[in-house]
């Protein structure tokens, strides 16, 4: 297994392959090495007010029953607002929403009043209508908290998918849009190295 701490020898900082070799468990540019798609957290509060984050720690953790998982800091409002009603709504933003991804990233406090949402009946958190391209509406079943973060296990009661609409993607700081991602063309297939069978009483093949 190679080791990725620097050579006595390496300038401090680089490894000889010039990738960036860290001193200190900073997860940040690791996680910033992972690009993914860009989800906002929705849910409502005591009063009825809409509450919500960008939230880019946001996993699959079982297909039956279909259950999630969002990390979110635990001294969020959003947060604290999510597991008092027990539920919210997961938004996956689409390629044209990058606008909407900054809004709730700033914590702005008018940010609902600056994007188009509906509560459908039944739904766990607004729905970010001209933003989203998927929205999940989830039970929250269980939370953990770790260091500064809360991860809040949900299971989800209903899925809303538009096939139309393209992903935001969100990786190295910067975002980027699926179709463009796409259309770039795909190296070719590796063939699997051939192996030979080994036929029954074979040498070192038990019968």
């Amino acid at each position: 297994m190679p080791d990725f701490a620097p050579h006595p020898d390496t300038p401090e900082g680089d490894d000889a392959e010039g990738a960036v070799a860290l001193r200190e468990a900073d997860l940040r540019p690791f996680m910033a090495a992972f690009p993914s798609g860009v989800t906002v957290v929705t849910t409502l509060d005591a009063d009825g007010r809409p509450c919500g984050l960008t939230c880019s720690s946001m996993a699959s953790v079982a297909l039956a029953p279909p259950t999630l998982v969002v990390c979110i800091r635990t001294a969020s409002p959003t947060l604290r607002a999510l597991v008092d009603q027990g539920q919210f709504a997961l938004n996956l933003l689409h390629e044209r929403a990058r606008a909407t991804s900054d809004l709730f990233a700033s914590g702005a406090p008018d940010r609902f009043e600056r994007t188009r949402w509906r509560m459908p009946l039944g739904a766990g958190g607004p729905h970010l209508t001209s933003s989203a391209h998927a929205v999940a509406d989830c039970t929250v079943v269980e939370t953990a908290v770790f260091g500064d973060h809360t991860a809040v296990f949900a299971e989800a009661r209903r899925v809303n998918v538009r096939p139309s609409a393209q992903p935001l993607l969100y990786g190295l700081r910067r975002y980027a849009r699926w179709s463009a991602a796409a259309t770039l063309p795909q190296p070719p297939a590796t063939p699997l190295p051939s192996r030979s069978v080994p036929t029954e009483g074979a040498a070192g093949v038990r019968g």
